[in-house]
């Protein structure tokens, strides 16, 4: 994460960020700001210290925004929520797991929208829907993707090395498990089928490092690690139990606030090195 000479080493502050209005940043994604050289992170702006029925704390949420200097020891401050997402201005909605992409002119967010605040998993139909920016503040809402099914959650894009964009999900109507849609030029996307099946996860981040790509999923025991010569054809690493980020063997010697497991994380890639960002619930 752009580290001077000899800095790749020293770990990373613990925690790295906390929502200062509910406590509860889920679901982070980094990119940074071409016009400033600021890091960007977008997050669910999780309600943890809601008191409503049911799950009604992990719905209704917007999307926070935090930024930090362009040098590694700049500190990250929050700058809000993003405003004007709604389909109905003014219409509650619930905003999960942004995905957000540079492209020419400016840049692209794929995020999932349910209606309401729901108070249960059950019965409420999940969209992704596409956004677009020229400056990352202010969005402009242009419409959900045609997907597999109406409870598509969790959007990760990449433009593969063939030349082809690429966007992972989560389909929750195929237990849990990933699926891809394909597009050749970000404006019309066809099926791509299941491309992760196995154990029910989510939270798709595929990236490129080291001649490969790779894709890390959230099993809600830590990540399972998949690997790909094309982006296409994935190969699960280590085993079908092998995660990374999963519990701490001693929650007493892990870091502040990271002794349970690494939850729901993105890649950040620049040259040789990549981080990834992820969240807890301690």
């Amino acid at each position: 994460m752009s580290a001077p000479d000899g800095a790749r080493d020293q770990p990373a502050p613990a925690p790295l960020f906390r929502d200062p209005v509910h406590d509860g940043a889920s679901d982070p994604t980094l990119i940074r700001d071409r016009a400033t050289g600021e890091l960007v992170m977008l997050y669910t702006q999780r309600r943890a210290r809601h008191e409503g029925p049911g799950v009604e704390w992990v719905h209704g949420s917007r999307i926070g925004v935090a930024r930090r200097g362009p040098r590694p020891d700049d500190a990250w401050r929050y700058e809000g929520v993003l405003e004007g997402l709604e389909q109905v201005p003014g219409r509650e909605e619930t905003h999960w797991a942004p995905e957000v992409i540079a492209v020419p002119g400016g840049y692209r967010m794929f995020l999932t929208v349910i209606d309401g605040a729901p108070d249960r998993w059950e019965g409420h139909p999940r969209s992704i829907v596409e956004y677009r920016s020229p400056d990352l503040r202010s969005w402009t809402r242009i419409g959900p993707l045609p997907l597999a099914s109406d409870r598509v959650i969790d959007a990760c894009v990449a433009h593969g090395p063939d030349g082809v964009w690429r966007l992972w999900y989560k389909n929750e109507a195929d237990d849990s498990t990933t699926w891809m849609a394909e597009s050749d030029d970000l404006e019309t996307w066809r099926d791509g089928g299941r491309v992760i099946g196995g154990r029910p996860h989510e939270g798709p981040t595929v990236f490129a490092l080291g001649g490969w790509w790779w894709m890390l999923v959230d099993e809600w025991r830590g990540m399972a690690v998949h690997r790909s010569a094309d982006a296409v054809t994935w190969h699960r690493q280590g085993g079908p139990d092998a995660v990374v980020l999963g519990p701490a063997a001693d929650p007493a010697a892990a870091r502040p606030l990271d002794g349970e497991m690494g939850r729901h994380g993105a890649a950040f890639v620049e040259g040789p090195l990549a981080a990834l960002v992820y969240f807890t619930e301690p």
